[in-house]
């Protein structure tokens, strides 16, 4: 889906950003929002993003200010995957 953003020139000058740079900055505003309130998860975010893995997609995460959801279930998960390896 593409979606388009009007912002007027001037407006769009004192941002000092060119019209690739703030559509990449806004695609990052809005996919870490919807992170933050539980509509995208760690893997959706991380493919709308291209980040190449998890750790790029936590250190994104932490620059934007963005807590990880991490829930029950995948502590629960991550536990099993403990047991696993250790035997």
């Amino acid at each position: 889906m593409q979606v388009t953003v009007e912002i007027p020139d001037n407006i769009a000058h004192r941002l000092e950003q060119t019209e690739e740079n703030l559509s990449v900055r806004l695609l990052e505003l809005m996919v870490a929002d919807s992170y933050r309130n539980g509509k995208l998860n760690t893997a959706e975010f991380r493919q709308v993003l291209q980040l190449p893995n998890r750790l790029a997609t936590h250190a994104f995460l932490k620059r934007m200010g963005v807590y990880l959801n991490y829930d029950e279930t995948e502590l629960e998960q991550d536990i099993q995957t403990l047991k696993m390896f250790r035997g």
